[in-house]
């Protein structure tokens, strides 16, 4: 079991827990083999699902790897925003003759979370991080006496101090950049269009100043000189989403990993069309249509909609998908996720030397 965050891996990359399906556990296995750190996606998984997900993996790798999962969320407090959007969604849901999901306020709000951590406990893994919130104090000192390392996910400098207070080893630091959900530990729909959100440089040293723990950088990241610039900035390592999501062993479906590099997707748009957060994707007729109507009401809306995902997969309709990318996506390389790893320290290694060189050279 990894003691500090430097024992995790030999080169400072972490693929992103992308849930959903893309962070499989071949896709982990092949970067902790490469030399990265690999990560399980637990999110709307049932606690046995993640646990045949770890199994999987460890037959895959003696590597160490992490694991994610989403912290509970509090119950839907406007059934009435929900049923409006669900007549919205009417039409969508003739169109692809698929009901919608049924609505119910205290379902599905704490995805497995109890039963999820008492396997890990049992079991541990090397890492667990965790999303849309900070775990209690007694939950990641649980964590640490079975030898865990535990990372929190943060978007602003008083998420980042919350996390350092109650325990957590490591914060993974989220830029607006970030493709998929923003991990907020507070969900604020007054914020929505404000441009609140924060560039992951900006955010990296306001955090690097505000605590004494380590930092992963995420959002955007796609090339290895990106992550020398994050780590130049006072991150330790820097996390990959959307450059894994277009790999072969990404779980992700087909017409995800198309359209990221598809020219008819031209742009990224925080939206919460598709599951009542905040989450970043590639702009298309779903988003369009749906996102200036969709309630601030996750998971509430994502099981909504997660049928209608499902059926314009199965037609073939990115139009309909959910296809979150981070801002850098139509800089994705269709290549082995061990070899991606290979072209990132390649990149990564070229960018300190021109540094240095750069440096050699100042005036003083």
């Amino acid at each position: 079991m990894p003691t500090a965050l430097t024992d995790l891996c030999r080169y400072p990359i972490v693929q992103a827990p992308m849930a959903g399906g893309a962070a499989c556990p071949e896709l982990a296995a092949a970067v902790s083999e490469a030399g990265g750190l690999g990560f399980l996606a637990a999110g709307y998984k049932t606690a046995d699902g993640m646990y045949q997900e770890i199994k999987q993996l460890r037959r895959l790798t003696e590597r160490p790897f992490g694991v994610n999962l989403f912290m509970p969320q509090p119950t839907l407090a406007d059934v009435t925003a929900v049923e409006a959007y669900r007549e919205q969604l009417a039409g969508e849901s003739a169109w692809y003759e698929t009901p919608l999901g049924e609505l119910d306020p205290y379902g599905g709000v704490d995805d497995g979370y109890e039963a999820k951590l008492a396997i890990l406990r049992e079991d541990p893994v090397p890492v667990v991080s965790f999303a849309f919130g900070c775990p209690s104090r007694a939950v990641l000192d649980s964590l640490a006496k079975v030898g865990t390392y535990t990372v929190v996910t943060v978007t602003t400098t008083a998420e980042a101090q919350a996390a350092q207070w109650s325990g957590a080893d490591a914060v993974c630091v989220q830029g607006i950049e970030a493709g998929g959900h923003q991990s907020t530990h507070r969900d604020d729909p007054q914020a929505d269009g404000t441009g609140a959100g924060i560039g992951l440089l900006s955010l990296i040293a306001q955090v690097y100043e505000a605590v004494q723990i380590p930092i992963i950088a995420a959002g955007g990241l796609m090339r290895g000189s990106q992550i020398a610039a994050v780590l130049s900035a006072g991150a330790a390592m820097a996390q990959l989403g959307t450059a894994f999501l277009i790999t072969p062993e990404s779980g992700a479906n087909i017409l995800h990993k198309q359209a990221l590099t598809n020219p008819l997707f031209t742009r990224t748009e925080l939206t919460r069309a598709f599951s009542g957060r905040p989450a970043r994707g590639l702009v298309n007729r779903f988003l369009r249509e749906h996102g200036p109507y969709a309630p601030a009401a996750y998971p509430a809306v994502h099981h909504l909609t997660s049928g209608l995902r499902k059926a314009a997969a199965k037609a073939g309709d990115a139009q309909g998908m959910a296809l979150w990318a981070g801002q850098g996506h139509r800089m994705a390389r269709e290549l082995p996720a061990g070899q991606l790893v290979e072209v990132l320290v390649a990149e990564l290694d070229a960018a300190r030397a021109a540094l240095k060189l750069g440096g050699a050279g100042a005036v003083s």
